[in-house]
């Protein structure tokens, strides 16, 4: 990605080297790192998932401040992530504007390392990167990025910010009241119907975080066809199926909460290609047509 000379967002909270909680609760990359965990153990990572980027639940105590100091690689990636959050603000302001008629209010950012206190409870690096709706807000640990390198071989720059884009895209469903309703249908669903709900919803942050790169590229001529490989490759080994055919070698469609790897990839790149909120419901399609 080109961003030379992009400004930095000041809606970041950073909390490095600070920690508190435990983890509840899983978010795009807790299906990544936790799955990964759960594999060295011989189980199954997707029994450790119930309502993926929903609330977490419990956990807490104060936030201690501990002698730390970043690498230089940390910083650049916090840089990085500064970036293409001040890109989210920018472009979602717009969309908005433009297509919801209406004036787009920006999450924060909060960078921690190991463990985060959270309004939705406490959370750990495991989960990923996540959003809580209740605080309006995305963590992201960011040693994530090096594990998403070295554990699947998703590398480059716009796969990583496909990874934040995707949790700002949980954020646009809040603001558009779909992440609440969704949530509130999947508590009154049993856990195979659950799934399902949770598979539309993160089709469709995959479709917003599209959306983003859409205008992205239109705007600043900043990605090329390698940066859009590199998101799309990605969105493919974080597909339910991969993982589950990774871990114990056969797939089990009622217990997937994310969507496959062709789902994923289909919906980012519908996002990619269309720039539009309108082409993004995945509510009332029928299941083969997801």
């Amino acid at each position: 990605m080109r961003l030379d000379g992009r400004r930095q967002s000041s809606n970041v909270d950073d909390r490095r080297g600070m920690s508190a909680g435990r983890a509840t609760g899983m978010g795009i990359g807790g299906l990544i790192v936790m799955g990964l965990i759960i594999w060295a153990m011989g189980g199954n990572p997707l029994s450790v998932i119930t309502q993926a980027d929903g609330p977490l639940l419990g956990g807490g105590g104060a936030q201690t401040t501990q002698n730390y100091q970043p690498t230089p690689e940390e910083e650049a990636l916090a840089e990085f992530s500064k970036k293409i959050l001040a890109s989210t603000e920018d472009i979602w302001s717009k969309i908005f504007r433009e297509q919801v008629g209406a004036e787009y209010e920006p999450p924060r950012m909060v960078l921690f390392t190991n463990s985060v206190q959270t309004g939705c409870g406490g959370a750990t690096s495991s989960v990923g990167p996540f959003y809580c709706s209740a605080d309006k807000s995305l963590y992201i640990d960011l040693s994530f990025f090096s594990q998403m390198k070295q554990q699947l071989g998703a590398d480059g720059e716009f796969a990583y910010a496909y990874v934040i884009a995707h949790e700002v895209g949980h954020h646009v469903e809040n603001l558009l009241g779909t992440l609440g309703k969704v949530h509130q249908k999947m508590q009154q669903s049993s856990q195979t119907e659950a799934n399902k709900w949770s598979v539309r919803l993160e089709l469709q942050a995959d479709f917003y975080a599209g959306v983003w790169g859409h205008h992205e590229s239109k705007m600043f001529n900043s990605i090329d066809r390698r940066d859009i490989e590199n998101a799309i490759r990605c969105s493919q080994v974080i597909g339910d199926d991969y993982l589950q055919k990774k871990s114990q070698g056969y797939t089990v469609p009622d217990a997937f909460t994310h969507g496959t790897s062709a789902q994923r990839e289909r919906w980012l790149t519908r996002g990619l290609k269309s720039g539009n909120l309108k082409d993004g419901n995945t509510y009332n399609l029928s299941d083969s047509e997801l």
